[in-house]
């Protein structure tokens, strides 16, 4: 059996391989881990490999990272590649091969086990911070859990800091295609206001449009008296915007699966500059700083939530292959194993794997909207509100409406619980 990391960090990995390789070695089963993820798989190097045994993994499961490593190599760029994967593996005598990592490794990993065959039995374990892999909605994908609480830990600091110093934090928080994380950080931090994409129902936003909703929070707070507050947004946000409004905002570079590196954009900044340059125009004194929280979260030791799931995903996953199963991905629902075809996973439009965004029409994410401070509609149908929050823009009301209420047309309803 070999084991292959993918993609980037998530905490929880080296659990999983723990689990794994001590499942495999008590049945018998040679285990190599693969290091470097499929990069040198792709260049047919077989000293990638090495031998794990109990010994050598029976206490990675508390460490953070990847003891194999890991790379974004995408061996499905071009049928050589492909080839020389499948190729070196079966070298290595490789007869099942299981992968940790996200949905471009969920991705590669249904095509090698396509090419190989039955020669080689193949298991898919799901794993990112960003929980965008379409699992069902009750099911997190594990480092999850500790991203969202080690990043609650660092917005409750920016939160102390922002109010003892009365300035504002914009924090930008990984999620590439879904808002998960920067929801589930923010919620339950109760930072200020958070954005995510799918408020934007799948539209193209300008830079005005995110930035205003910002400028709009900032107005808000500090009409209710607060100079203060912490802003988290999904890096995910960059993609909501117009393309030809992304070129933009800086070098646009993509990664070896032709993902824009959203790192590269530097959202917080752009949205620094265009939120402070907007309440200067407005005659508002703000300090406003500018923070990436991401590659602090993704190495974090698993939290005992992620232990434990993933102690289950390595002992499944291995059992499974070892028991002559294949084509699946890993999944733990109500405390039972559950494997979930790789062609279930498939979106057809896309011929990618699909992703599971937030659902805005919950009402876990209704109950979070209704706890920012943000411009809602509420806000305009009490005259002296508007003629007071207007006051603060140093506007007249109209002009205030016409500037912030188009904000409030995506706004959710608030929730009917009888």
């Amino acid at each position: 059996m070999a084991i292959l990391v993918g993609g980037g960090p998530a905490p929880g990995i080296n659990s999983v391989i723990a689990a794994a390789t001590i499942r495999a070695r008590l049945r018998g089963v040679e285990v190599l881990g693969i290091r470097d993820g499929f990069e040198r798989l792709m260049q047919a190097d077989a000293s990638c490999a090495a031998t794990l045994d109990i010994e050598r993994v029976s206490r990675i499961h508390f460490l953070g990272g990847s003891v194999l490593r890991t790379s974004r190599a995408n061996p499905t760029t071009d049928p050589e590649s492909l080839d020389r994967v499948v190729s070196t593996l079966r070298e290595l005598g490789i007869t099942m091969l299981l992968t940790i990592g996200g949905d471009d490794t969920a991705f590669s990993a249904r095509a090698i086990a396509e090419a190989a065959g039955d020669e080689i039995r193949v298991a898919h374990v799901p794993k990112t911070i960003d929980n965008d892999l379409d699992l069902p909605a009750n099911i997190n994908t594990f480092g999850y859990e500790t991203a969202r609480h080690v990043g609650v830990g660092i917005v409750h600091s920016l939160m102390v800091d922002a109010k003892t110093t009365s300035r504002w934090y914009i924090v930008v928080a990984m999620g590439r295609k879904a808002g998960h994380l920067a929801l589930g950080i923010g919620k339950a931090a109760g930072a200020t206001v958070t954005i995510i994409p799918e408020e934007f129902n799948g539209d193209n936003v300008t830079l005005d449009e995110v930035a205003d909703i910002l400028v709009g929070a900032i107005i808000k707070r500090s009409g209710l008296g607060r100079r203060d507050g912490v802003a988290v947004v999904a890096e995910g946000v960059c993609l909501a915007i117009d393309p030809d409004e992304l070129a933009s905002l800086g070098l646009v570079e993509r990664d070896e699966h032709g993902n824009i590196r959203l790192s590269e954009l530097d959202l917080g900044r752009v949205l620094q500059s265009e939120v402070a340059r907007r309440l200067c125009a407005l005659g508002h004194d703000t300090t406003v700083v500018a923070k990436d929280l991401g590659y602090e979260l993704r190495s974090a030791p698993p939290i005992p939530i992620d232990l434990e799931y993933t102690r289950d995903l390595g002992y499944c996953g291995a059992r499974f292959l070892i028991q002559g199963g294949s084509g699946v991905m890993v999944s733990m629902q109500q405390g039972r194993f559950v494997p979930i075809p790789f062609d279930e996973l498939m979106d057809l439009q896309t011929g990618r794997m699909r992703v599971r965004l937030a659902d805005i029409h919950s009402t876990r994410y209704a109950i979070a909207r209704r706890y920012m401070i943000r411009i809602r509609k509420d806000d305009f149908e009490d005259t002296e509100r508007v003629e007071q929050l207007a006051r603060s823009c140093g506007c007249d009301a109209e002009t205030f409406r016409t500037r912030f209420e188009p904000q409030t047309r995506r706004e959710p309803p608030p929730p009917q619980l009888t």
